[in-house]
């Protein structure tokens, strides 16, 4: 997500996971497993599992612009974006843009809205270029298309190997409330296919 012209984005401490080495949201499971206690099985006397707390929830409406203050991220050019072929989500083709994935909820709704931009370009930096400063508390604002403004605090920022991309975590761990994750590119610059070898990725969640 990025062609470096310059001394290089900040970037958060690099994270190791056993993931899927094809960042797609398809290989998530649709529904999380159920788990009994050993010696334990479902009854119609059993009492009945308490509801989660699903804190703020949303209706679908797409985003039209994107603040996180504490970076200076103020972009109005958000582009809708798909899974390629190879099941990868690619970034926008515009380095001055920042995508949503179409794919799965809108800002606000239950579930992992996903957005993803450019760290640089041939021109300098790009729209997620200080995406590694973000620290834990820091608020993204989405504006949506109905007019409500989504505004998110950010619970964690990491770094990962492309090759070790988090699937489950961007897109399958958010069961029980609206979360955002941040997507760009980091790490090393790897001069050789005109990439950087890691995702910098903020995980965060709506705010009531």
């Amino acid at each position: 997500m990025g062609l470096r012209a310059h001394a290089g984005p900040p970037a958060p401490p690099l994270s190791r996971v056993a993931a899927t080495s094809v960042p797609s949201p398809t290989d998530a499971p649709t529904d999380p497993p159920t788990e009994l206690q050993v010696g334990q099985s479902p009854s119609a006397t059993a009492a009945p599992a308490a509801e989660p707390d699903l804190g703020p929830i949303l209706p679908a409406s797409i985003p039209v612009t994107l603040d996180i203050p504490s970076i200076g991220v103020h972009t109005t050019n958000l582009v809708p974006l798909n899974v390629g072929a190879d099941g990868v989500l690619p970034p926008p083709t515009d380095y001055a843009t920042a995508g949503y994935y179409t794919g799965g909820p809108t800002p606000g709704q239950l579930g992992a809205a996903v957005i993803a931009a450019h760290v640089d370009g041939k021109s300098g930096p790009a729209v997620f270029y200080r995406l590694g400063e973000l620290a834990p508390g820091a608020l993204v604002h989405v504006t949506r298309q109905d007019g409500t403004v989504a505004t998110f605090t950010i619970d964690t920022i990491a770094r990962y190997p492309k090759a070790q991309f988090p699937t489950q975590l961007v897109y399958g761990s958010a069961t029980s409330r609206a979360e955002i994750r941040l997507i760009t590119c980091g790490g090393a610059y790897d001069r050789s296919t005109g990439h950087y070898v890691d995702n910098v990725i903020a995980f965060g969640h709506l705010d009531p």
